[in-house]
């Protein structure tokens, strides 16, 4: 089935959107902007987003999927909960060194829109509360829950972390794959 004209004028707003918010920020970056570099009738954006917070969490959720989507085909690849996990430290890794680089666009969104009650807020809350229940699943296998649920949260701070220090210019991602090893590790180990 071809995507109909109006679903691919609404995803180039959406790419458009978020090449302007990587780069520039979200309150820098202008409605009017995001219209001129799409190329796009001012009626255009507002029948798909009739408010800039719209057009940002539906940046955000198109973002999230993608990422999912990279996982979910990177978890095929390996079998043991230690390689699943092993596989979204690799894919952080790739990430850091590539070009396209500029730290976490969720993170950038929380210093921007801080309050909880936020759509956009909510939007971040949703990634990485994913993210955490993906690990804290995937671990479930070889732990009881309430282990798994602590292992996954220091798993995505650890994670946090090396994107930060990643986006400072520092190297961190080994030192946080051995962390996660030994937080596994110990998890797994009868209390």
């Amino acid at each position: 089935m071809t995507p109909s004209p109006t679903t691919n004028k609404r995803q180039h707003v959406v790419d458009t959107a978020y090449a302007l918010f990587k780069r520039d920020g979200f309150h820098a970056t202008g409605i009017d902007r995001i219209i001129a570099e799409a190329d796009i009738a001012k009626m255009t954006m507002y029948r798909h987003f009739p408010s800039k917070d719209e057009l940002i969490v539906e940046v955000l959720e198109h973002r999230a999927r993608r990422f999912e989507r990279q996982l979910d085909r990177l978890a095929q690849e390996v079998a043991t909960p230690e390689q699943k996990i092993g596989k979204i430290f690799d894919w952080h890794e790739r990430w850091f060194r590539s070009a396209d680089f500029h730290g976490c666009l969720f993170a950038h969104a929380l210093a921007e829109f801080g309050d909880p009650g936020h759509p956009v807020f909510k939007a971040v809350a949703r990634q990485k509360n994913g993210l955490k229940r993906r690990m804290q699943s995937i671990l479930e296998e070889v732990m009881p829950p309430g282990q798994a649920e602590s292992a996954a949260a220091a798993l995505l701070m650890l994670i946090e972390g090396a994107t930060l220090m990643a986006q400072m210019g520092q190297p961190a991602i080994d030192g946080a794959r051995k962390a996660a090893a030994a937080i596994i590790a110990s998890a797994r180990t009868p209390q």
